[in-house]
């Protein structure tokens, strides 16, 4: 989605202006400023939705479908890798062939994706199908920018990706809730059969009113090598986290992995300065608020996603909550996101980046520490404390990061930095979805034989260990029908006692990470050329 002063178009009556200070004002539907946003807005809904909704479908998925803690850690990685690695490509496939074209193509392909997942009766087949609706997804994002920079005066660029900011952030926050209540009065299933109605209104609006915005001089390659050195590099980072504590750390696959991951990362660097035209230009790092702001938001997600993927976990495996009781206890973390957006919103405005974000990055490492004193008996009050908290302090860098990323990059490279923006959140995601659960499998693995033992239980084979051990990090008592209630009421005090020390510790890391984002959050400042990037109307 690199800026430029010119646009070509495709069809009869789809001509945008050409003239730089901003594109004509549409007649009728087709190319309606507001009713494009109004079209994307439910599109990227989709895939903002998605990144969190299913997160509290995730017990319900591994009981029906008898998936491994692994397993459940793809069905969110698979999804997230999937958008981290596509979106830069995908913003540049926009420019080649059009935002419009591009923006359909990844309506159509998420809704079919969605569709797929809940006909699905595997684990397998559900990780397949969300790697193909991150995908799909990734197709969404930029194209949906793109749209909107492509459509909207310069005086009003600004208001619009403010509210479709605003859309991704009120979804990705309602998606808890709305997974609740889909997963308790229908099935795990809805969570994704809803994205179909979805999908088919966004195509519809998209066919009627979208207009074709097309660069001039567009990318005609699309440095396939750098994207396969960056999947690999990500993928075998995250592999090897997911698989460590079955392998064992100290295990030479744990390592082959990790080191092969820092090779296709030094091979991809050193491919993208050769390459004429790169997928993620390394000059762009030159600005260290460019670079804090990306280091920024993986931190902030990875204190977030791996935060949240334990938290729905300790509702309802632990307290014994539904899915809509679980959603409606992060309530508090949800609504504060959304009340907080504006509130940032209006201080960034006033006080720059710099002082909101890091305060933001204060209160999420303070609310993690609280959450990491949660314990099985813990008041509904006291955790809506700290979810609010939580929700609270990532408003601000939800808001903030693309003044920072997109504002500190050159105008050429706007695009580039608005899909790297995005990427570095779904990459945090993916990290922190891996490295937290890491930490839980490796507590609970040194724990729960002891505590197995010191309970009096009966001693376990290594295989039945290592079956218990799976139940236990997700909260799950390794209990059979027909067992006395004595007996179970002492394996569940064990394993609810096991996974809570894990779900502390993991806390206790990504509180350290959110901390260490405040120092990051300090390199920030208002960018030298947001002012400038609102103003051209074109792509």
């Amino acid at each position: 989605m690199t800026s430029q002063t010119t646009i070509d178009t495709t069809g009869p009556g789809d001509r945008a202006s050409a003239d730089p200070s901003g594109p004509a004002p549409a007649a009728g539907l087709r190319g309606h400023p507001w009713l494009t946003l109004i079209t994307v807005a439910v599109g990227v809904m989709m895939v903002a939705l998605d990144g969190t909704i299913v997160a509290i479908a995730n017990p319900a998925i591994q009981k029906d479908l008898g998936a491994s803690f692994a397993d459940v850690q793809w069905i969110t990685n698979g999804y997230f890798l999937a958008l981290a690695v596509s979106l830069i490509t995908a913003g540049k496939l926009g420019d080649r062939f059009g935002h419009r074209q591009t923006f359909l193509i990844g309506v159509t392909g998420f809704a079919a994706a969605s569709g797929a997942i809940g006909l699905s009766h595997s684990i397998a087949a559900v990780v397949t199908f969300r790697v193909f609706q991150g995908l799909f997804g990734a197709l969404l994002m930029p194209a949906a920018l793109g749209l909107l920079r492509a459509t909207f005066p310069a005086e009003k660029l600004n208001m619009a990706i403010g509210i479709w900011g605003m859309v991704i952030g009120a979804s990705t926050a309602g998606g808890p809730i709305l997974g609740g209540v889909l997963v308790e009065h229908v099935n795990w299933q809805s969570v994704f059969f809803i994205n179909v109605p979805v999908g088919v209104l966004a195509l519809l609006l998209g066919l009627l009113i979208l207009l074709d915005h097309r660069a001039k001089n567009a990318p005609r390659s699309f440095d396939l090598p750098g994207i396969a050195l960056l999947s690999g590099a990500m993928f075998c980072l995250v592999w090897a986290l997911i698989k460590a504590p079955t392998w064992g750390w100290g295990d030479v696959k744990t390592w082959g992995f990790i080191g092969a991951s820092a090779l296709l990362f030094v091979l991809f660097a050193v491919w993208e300065t050769r390459v004429a035209e790169p997928l993620i230009p390394l000059g762009m790092f030159r600005s260290v608020p460019l670079s804090a702001g990306v280091v920024l938001m993986v931190l902030m997600a990875i204190a977030f996603m791996g935060g949240l993927f334990f938290v729905t976990f300790y509702l309802q495996n632990v307290h014994g909550m539904s899915p809509i009781d679980a959603g409606l206890h992060l309530l508090p973390l949800t609504g504060m996101m959304i009340v907080g957006s504006p509130l940032a919103g209006a201080a960034i405005t006033k006080l720059g980046p710099r002082i909101p974000l890091a305060g933001g990055m204060a209160a999420t490492a303070i609310a993690m520490y609280g959450m990491s004193t949660l314990k099985a008996d813990t008041g509904s009050g006291l955790m809506s404390v700290w979810f609010a908290l939580l929700g609270f302090g990532l408003a601000p860098v939800m808001v903030g990061a693309t003044e920072v990323i997109v504002g500190n990059a050159p105008m050429e490279l706007s695009g580039v930095a608005g899909g790297l923006q995005q990427a570095a959140m779904q990459i945090g995601g993916s990290l922190g979805t891996a490295v937290l659960g890491a930490v839980m499998a490796s507590r609970v693995d040194s724990e729960l034989p002891g505590n197995w033992a010191d309970a009096g239980l009966p001693k376990l084979t290594p295989e039945q260990l290592d079956q218990a051990s799976e139940a236990v990090q997700v909260g799950v008592p390794p209990v059979t029908k027909g067992m006395p209630e004595a007996l179970v009421a002492k394996i569940s005090g064990v394993a609810h006692d096991t996974f809570i020390s894990g779900m502390s510790l993991a806390s206790l890391v990504a509180a350290g990470v959110a901390a260490f984002a405040v120092l990051v959050a300090l390199l920030t400042k208002r960018g030298e050329n947001a002012e400038a990037g609102a103003g051209v109307g074109h792509i």
